[in-house]
């Protein structure tokens, strides 16, 4: 099975023709897809002015999308290294045990879903890299009262029997927020709007 980096390579040949290099950039998504990979997908399309069934397309357009899914994997790699090697401290030094951002942490690993959107047509419209930072920022901050990629809210639990997801849901960009990244205040108010319809992300 071709990694990551072997996929891009294929997205950037002029060799290939564009239905293979449009093939590799979704394959890469299975990869490292920070939103999901139907909402990744969305987003790259909506960016860099593809259609999601588009066969014959524009190769600049494919090779944007590629960079700016890149850039964000780099961030997030670079923030998964931070993580093993504190993780190898804390070992050193007798602490086993691992928080509850740890535990989401495990579930995360490599990338797949860390600011999963359970709606693909619901995601943040800034670029991957910016939002990636984000989160990666609010993870190194600690609880607070609002959504670490937009700011927003309005903040409600989401998700139910027979869903992957069941935990906090930005009603104004549509993550599935990290609860270690929340307020207990915020986790609160997010149960007690279970049931209440989230509104859609303009």
């Amino acid at each position: 099975m071709a990694g990551f980096r072997s996929l891009a390579r294929q997205v950037r040949d002029p060799d290939c023709d564009t239905a293979l290099r449009r093939y590799s950039l979704r394959k890469c998504l299975e990869r490292f897809a920070p939103y999901g990979h139907r909402a990744t997908w969305d987003h790259l399309c909506v960016r860099h002015g593809f259609g999601p069934e588009d066969r014959e397309l524009d190769p600049a357009r494919l090779v944007a999308a590629l960079e700016e899914l890149e850039e964000a994997r780099a961030v997030w790699l670079a923030y998964e290294e931070e993580f093993a090697a504190r993780r190898r401290r804390e070992k050193h030094g007798g602490l086993r045990g691992l928080a509850a951002l740890d535990d989401w942490h495990r579930d995360v690993w490599g990338g797949n879903g860390v600011v999963r959107c359970g709606d693909p047509a619901v995601h943040p419209k800034d670029p991957l890299p910016v939002v990636v930072r984000r989160l990666v920022a609010a993870l190194g901050r600690g609880p607070a009262e609002e959504c670490p990629v937009c700011a927003g809210t309005r903040i409600a639990w989401g998700g139910g029997s027979g869903e992957a997801w069941y935990g906090p849901v930005c009603g104004d960009c549509g993550v599935e927020v990290p609860r270690a990244v929340l307020t207990p205040r915020v986790l609160a108010r997010a149960r007690e709007a279970h049931g209440r319809p989230l509104v859609s992300a303009a």
